[in-house]
């Protein structure tokens, strides 16, 4: 299992970064995938979660209104769209499938891959 998330940097509040996460090893095309965020010393926390088909998104109250998920399934790939950022939206960005129901979705693999890593200046 690869999970190869892309697409971080540095940018000032109010900005635009879109994120991109590369999957191999996994049946991508079956799996509900999500878009995590970690903060340094802090627990890995859920931003958002698509459904297999693209039908239902979901999406953490910090970030509802300025973050956007989609996915590709044709390239094995989900973004995350993110708009009017804050710094305290600065973090570490992981992606990962998922298993069970929002808010309540746990990631399925272990291997988290290094992930992306989003500043946001004031």
């Amino acid at each position: 299992v690869q999970l190869q998330a892309s697409g971080g940097g540095l940018v000032q509040a109010g900005g635009s970064l879109t994120l991109s996460c590369a999957a191999s090893g996994i049946l991508f095309g079956t799996r509900r995938m999500g878009w995590y965020r970690q903060v340094s010393g802090k627990q890995r926390e859920v931003v958002a979660s698509i459904s297999s088909g693209s039908t239902t998104t979901n999406y953490a109250d910090a970030v509802k209104g300025r973050f956007t998920i989609s996915r590709d399934n044709a390239k094995r790939t989900v973004y995350l769209h993110m708009t009017r950022l804050k710094p305290e939206d600065t973090a570490v960005y992981y992606c990962n499938a998922l298993r069970g129901s929002w808010p309540d979705e746990r990631q399925i693999y272990d291997n988290w891959g290094q992930g992306t890593l989003v500043t946001v200046s004031s």
